[in-house]
């Protein structure tokens, strides 16, 4: 089994900077993508942004240049470094991962973590 831990979110003002990481653990062969989907109260889920084993990361367009990915590959953890925050950044920011686990190498599989509350206050 794998699991993932997400802590970083909480409170932050206008203009702020946030830090969430996400730690992976189990029976892990290979992490191939770690990344961060988001949701805003009564919006669908969105991708925020992705980094590939390789290092290959991918944002959505509306956050480019304020949302930083990075990646500790000996840790198993992703952090996610938010600035500038506004108001739209509150959501429930939840951390993935496609593994390959020992126990099935053959195929990736996607594991979520529990999601952690961010809410930017003006």
């Amino acid at each position: 089994q794998v699991q993932l831990v997400e802590s970083g979110g909480g409170f932050v003002q206008l203009g702020g900077s946030l830090r969430p990481s996400c730690a992976v653990s189990g029976s892990i062969c290979i992490i191939l993508t770690m990344g961060w989907y988001r949701q805003a109260l009564r919006k669908v889920r969105e991708s925020v942004v992705f980094i590939a084993s390789g290092g290959c990361t991918h944002y959505a367009d509306s956050l480019l240049g304020r949302f930083f990915i990075s990646r500790d590959n000996g840790k198993n953890t992703v952090y996610l470094q938010m600035n500038r925050q506004r108001p739209e950044d509150t959501a429930i920011y939840y951390c993935y991962t496609d593994v390959r686990t020992y126990e099935n190498r053959r195929l990736s599989r996607t594991f979520w973590g529990q999601g952690t509350q961010v809410t930017v206050s003006s």
